[in-house]
């Protein structure tokens, strides 16, 4: 299914030219163009390095270019047409093998007289005459490759370029050139495999590895596999690696492509966690996969939209109406795609996927939104949590590399789109956090109504996972949080920047022994309330037995998670009551 899926967007992007057609890699990154004359001698070295910002750092990033594409080595020797590194190219390299990079370059150009031996191109015949007089013996001592010969063997790829009648071109652009290496790239192997391909449906030829996956933080650089058979353990009936699930040829092609697109597109393709998530339309229809994306991880700043705009598309497709987003229309029927990638050493793990129409995933994005609404500090400038910031509230930030747990990302992409019960590591994971930092921000407590919203429990009733304060609420441990905040705040009152407050001493016992705590933090309340005015101990003193009104048992002795995450938002709630302490003490002077 996800095969079949990205071959299909690759055909999409194929008609509205977006990627290159099967046999053309259409972002390799090229550094140099190497021009030749009609003898094929080397007369200049154009460097195609440029400027780029990446984050606070100004690099030089290579020219991405259309060129024929690559085939997939290790250890082996595989030339590539037209363009290549140093060792194929020039014979020669800095990696300490001169005799393997003479036998590169030998590989390279019995490669280029198989594709252009009788080519009717002048680009062509310069190519030939350039393998067949270079001289891998002294390439760093050429006049024109010594000044960037660093530059040059430092995992540079190079390209062949020709002064046409106008002007300076890559021969990849070439049309006689490009006729010979599509007739090669289309030329079935006689010991080619034939099968019927599972993506496709025909019968062709069976890729036996596949392209590499580029793009996952955290895979090997050179790229994974989605789809391999490295060890005679993962085969089976005799077949030997990409026969043991045939995929033809052109559609290992076509979702190896798509993918890679997709990872190198920051609009489509966000890192939450260990998990890169991408997501596209079909038709390639990128308003539909857009608005998918600014719903759950925020809108991008360049993008002139708000929040607002984001919820009102939403409510629309939920409705099963149509709207417009950034120049395109979205219908509701629209089917849009999900997919959670991690690596695996050489390989990628599928954390989800997920196919529905856009109407059901607006469906599901709202309750989830929904479900995370709560009351919002004054200087908290997010109007929804994205949700990174969810996976950042279960991650100690102090720490060097700080990670969230694994397959949490993937677990709480699904449940969001699916609508169904959030995992129970998020819950763990700001536990453990609150725990740790006695700490309950707006994303904490938002997490854990939420959570309870959704995985109902009896012992955090629907009376306390409301958005503000619920006064009318007596749930004792919804009652006790709140009774926390207001002995907390006393304490603040009356020893303005105390060093270790009852928060940092006390709030996880309150939270799960509140009998053994309560009576000495009433106590101390006692001794703070002394040393306030009149008017403000008459406003915190009200407060404390209106909540003590509330109690009409005695202190637990234990409570359970659930209850102690009645007892969290019922402390959130109250520190983001509005006071009016002011105004009675104003009353009291």
């Amino acid at each position: 299914m996800i095969l079949q899926a990205l071959t299909a967007y690759y055909e999409a992007m194929l008609k509205k030219g977006i990627v290159a057609p099967p046999g053309w890699d259409g972002a390799f990154k090229v550094s140099f163009w190497l021009e030749l004359n009609d003898s094929g001698e080397l007369i200049d070295v154009i460097d195609q390095r440029h400027d780029e910002q990446r984050g606070k750092k100004t690099v030089l990033a290579p020219l991405q270019m259309s060129v024929p594409a690559h085939v997939k080595r290790a250890n082996n020797i595989a030339a590539n047409f037209l363009c290549d590194n140093s060792s194929y190219i020039f014979g020669a390299d800095e990696k300490g093998k001169p005799e393997r990079a003479v036998q590169c370059f030998e590989a390279c150009a019995a490669l280029h007289h198989t594709l252009l031996d009788g080519v009717d191109s002048p680009a062509a015949r310069a190519v030939l005459a350039f393998f067949d007089t270079w001289q891998p013996e002294l390439p760093a001592a050429h006049p024109l490759l010594a000044e960037r010969w660093k530059d040059i063997t430092d995992n540079a790829n190079l390209v062949f370029c020709y002064d046409y009648a106008d002007g300076r071109h890559p021969v990849t652009e070439d049309p006689a050139i490009q006729d010979a290496w599509q007739r090669h790239y289309h030329n079935t192997d006689p010991g080619a495999v034939m099968a019927q391909c599972l993506v496709t449906g025909q019968t062709a030829p069976i890729a036996t590895i596949h392209p590499a996956i580029k793009g996952v933080p955290g895979a090997q650089p050179a790229g994974a596999a989605l789809v391999s058979f490295n060890a005679p353990a993962f085969c089976s009936y005799g077949h030997e690696q990409g026969g043991n699930a045939p995929v033809s040829e052109y559609a290992a092609f076509a979702y190896t492509t798509a993918l890679n697109t997709l990872l190198a597109d920051r609009d489509h393709c966000k890192i939450i966690g260990d998990t890169a998530v991408v997501c596209w339309a079909e038709n390639a229809d990128n308003a539909a996969a857009d608005l998918g994306m600014d719903a759950i991880f925020g809108i991008p700043e360049d993008r002139g939209v708000q929040e607002s705009d984001v919820t009102a598309a939403l409510k629309a497709l939920a409705a099963g109406k149509s709207c417009d987003w950034l120049d395109g229309l979205i219908l509701p029927d629209q089917h849009v795609y999900f997919l959670g990638l991690a690596p695996n050493a050489a390989r990628l793990s599928v954390r989800f996927f997920l196919r529905d129409s856009i109407r059901r995933f607006a469906e599901h994005i709202n309750q989830h939104r929904e479900a995370l609404e709560i009351v919002r500090p004054a200087n908290d400038p997010w109007e929804d949590l994205p949700v990174w910031k969810l996976v950042r509230e279960t991650v100690n930030m102090k720490e060097r590399n700080p990670s969230p747990a694994p397959q949490l990302a993937g677990d709480l992409m699904r449940s969001i789109l699916t609508g169904s019960r959030y995992p129970a590591t998020l819950l763990n994971g700001v536990t453990l956090r609150i725990r740790a930092e006695r700490e309950i921000t707006r994303g904490r407590a938002a997490i854990i109504k939420a959570y309870y919203t959704r995985n109902r429990s009896k012992y955090c009733p629907e009376e306390v996972l409301t958005v503000t304060l619920n006064d009318e609420s007596e749930y004792l441990p919804y009652v006790l949080g709140r009774l926390f905040a207001v002995l907390e705040a006393v304490q603040d009152a009356a020893n303005p920047g105390i060093n270790t407050t009852i928060k940092d001493r006390y709030f996880n016992s309150a939270c799960a022994t509140p009998a053994i705590v309560f009576p000495t933090l009433i106590k101390l309340a006692q001794k703070h309330l002394q040393k306030l005015n009149a008017g403000r101990s008459k406003h915190y003193n009200k407060q404390i037995t209106a909540l003590m009104g509330m109690i009409h048992e005695d202190f637990p002795t234990r409570m359970t998670r659930p209850e102690q995450g009645a007892f969290e938002i019922g402390y959130y709630h109250q520190t983001q009551k509005p006071s009016n302490w002011n105004k009675e003490e104003n009353e009291n002077v």
